[in-house]
């Protein structure tokens, strides 16, 4: 998985609790996709943590290429939009 250094040096050290194959998960399928006006674009996807037995959605984002990570957090405010 490629990441920039803000991901490596910022992203994983002020939520160490992120893994990375979680990333990987959501960008393999993800629920939702949206490009942002910058151009980087969003990832969301359900994750199951360990000892946990409600899903959470954790937003990936990166970089305009669709697989570089830059940034990833659970999203609580993510909605879910019906089909």
């Amino acid at each position: 998985m490629k990441t920039t250094r803000y991901f490596e040096e910022q992203v994983l050290r002020k939520r160490p609790y992120i893994d990375r194959r979680w990333c990987e998960a959501v960008l393999a399928a993800p629920r939702r996709r949206e490009a942002q006006p910058d151009g980087r674009v969003r990832h969301w996807g359900e994750i199951l943590r360990p000892g946990e037995t409600e899903p959470r959605i954790l937003r990936v984002v990166t970089l305009a290429d669709g697989e570089t990570v830059h940034n990833a957090f659970f999203d609580r405010n993510f909605r879910r939009v019906a089909p």
